[in-house]
């Protein structure tokens, strides 16, 4: 008797992966040279991170990413999608080379290779160096220039061991969340034309890492941002709905997705700004359009959207107080949230390579007994998700590869260590590695390259 599968494959170039960010599992925070970042400073401040957590030890993957890539092969992963901490290589930013933080780029580069692992880097995933937001940080065009020297660095560094970058994480989340309503480091309320120019040099950041790929990457490296868009759902599959559902994707994703497409800030986004728009100087669009490889999608979660009443070209619909979700209060569970993303980036932006680069469920409570963790919430998560996935492949959509979030449980930034996002469980006070029953279950997925 065969067991039963329920899907076709996966196409045979289709990447199944898993991703982390050097932050949340590295440690060693002050060590080897490592100068302070924006969360080794908020973190130390009373109230900002659940339980006063601090990025200090994290996963200790500093010391141990031997042990953990070993983990990752005996699971059948061979892609992993990871950051560089910007404050390892460049303790204030700017400045000084901090030559420990090469050498220990290069020891993991060779134990993923060991091991068969292929790295998936992204430049900044928020770490931003203390010494830069005592400059300005992101309000700043000195940022912008740091960091443009410091993507030409490490892409020269690491041409020989890195084909595949990523140049921004979540623009929306350092930008917005940080300087707007100060629940990320670091923790500031601007206004909002602070906050609209915020973005507009992670724009600019974004385009110097596309700038440094080109040049300094070597032959076969290819570049691309990762974006958590605001993803919609229409409530039915009927023309009305898709339609309105359009309106509102091209609306809330105006100002990163739809500005690096138009090659300039839309007509009606520069309308809702008025005089709260970014300022822009000569030739900066020249590198925020730049053209990309791929577009990276962080999708978590969406917006229910149905056509508008009263000529109003969109209506979200309010979800339930009882709607399920996660225990992070914000991660709704909306599986159709992937096929809808990528369908849209596809069709209106023209994408023609996407990638899942983060999707995942957090939880709180989820002990190890007798050496498993039974956590069939997020093997439920992960399927649905895959389901929609499988989807929209079949639908034309040029979806070529998944990193699920994430490898290990990890600090969840303001979360600190409550909240668990892995599929393998992490003691931090013994440091124990327990792959939970989802690990399992993805091995089998990649291992089959089906939904199992």
């Amino acid at each position: 008797m065969t067991s039963l599968t329920y899907s076709s494959p996966f196409p045979a170039d289709f990447v199944f992966g898993v991703a982390a960010a050097a932050p949340q599992i590295e440690g060693a925070a002050f060590a080897d040279g490592k100068g302070e970042s924006i969360w080794d400073r908020f973190s130390r401040q009373p109230g900002k991170v659940h339980d006063g957590d601090t990025l200090d030890v994290a996963c200790d993957h500093y010391h141990r990413f031997d042990e953990d890539f070993a983990l990752m092969a005996s699971l059948g992963v061979k892609h992993y999608r990871l950051s560089l901490a910007w404050p390892r290589i460049y303790p204030n930013g700017d400045g000084e080379l901090n030559p420990a933080g090469i050498a220990f780029y290069r020891r993991l580069f060779a134990s993923m290779k060991t091991h068969g692992i292929t790295p998936w880097v992204t430049l900044f995933h928020w770490d931003l160096p203390q010494a830069l937001e005592d400059r300005g940080g992101w309000t700043s065009r000195v940022t912008v220039d740091a960091f443009a020297r410091y993507a030409d660095t490490v892409v020269q560094a690491f041409a020989g061991e890195v084909k595949h970058w990523i140049t921004m994480n979540e623009i929306r989340c350092f930008t917005r969340l940080a300087y707007g309503s100060g629940t990320k480091a670091p923790g500031r309320k601007e206004s909002a034309a602070v906050v609209n120019q915020t973005f507009h040099h992670a724009l600019l950041c974004h385009g110097h890492g596309v700038r440094a790929v080109r040049e300094f990457g070597g032959a076969g490296a290819v570049v691309g941002l990762t974006d958590n868009c605001d993803v919609c759902i229409p409530v039915t599959e009927t023309p009305a709905d898709i339609a309105a559902a359009q309106a509102w994707f091209l609306e809330k994703n105006a100002h990163v997705l739809g500005a690096m497409h138009a090659g300039h800030y839309p007509a009606d986004y520069l309308a809702r700004a008025g005089a709260d728009a970014p300022r822009v100087e000569p030739g900066d669009f020249d590198l925020i359009g730049l053209p990309t490889d791929h577009l990276g999608l962080n999708i978590y979660t969406g917006t229910y959207v149905r056509a508008g009443r009263n000529g109003a070209a969109w209506e979200a619909v309010p979800l339930p107080i009882n709607y399920p979700r996660a225990d992070s209060p914000w991660l709704h569970i909306a599986p159709q949230s992937i096929y809808w993303a990528t369908r849209f980036c596809a069709e209106l932006y023209g994408h023609r390579s996407l990638y899942i680069t983060e999707n995942g469920c957090g939880y709180n409570d989820e002990p190890v007994v007798g050496g498993e963790v039974l956590d069939l919430h997020r093997r439920d998560f992960l399927r649905n998700h895959l389901r929609e996935a499988h989807r929209a492949i079949g639908d034309g959509v040029p979806l070529h590869g998944y990193f699920l979030w994430s490898f290990i449980d990890n600090y969840e930034w303001e979360d600190g260590y409550q909240r668990r996002f892995g599929i393998v469980h992490c003691d931090y006070a013994t440091q124990v590695r327990t792959p939970k029953l989802s690990a399992r279950y993805y091995a089998e997925v990649i291992r089959s390259h089906r939904i199992v």
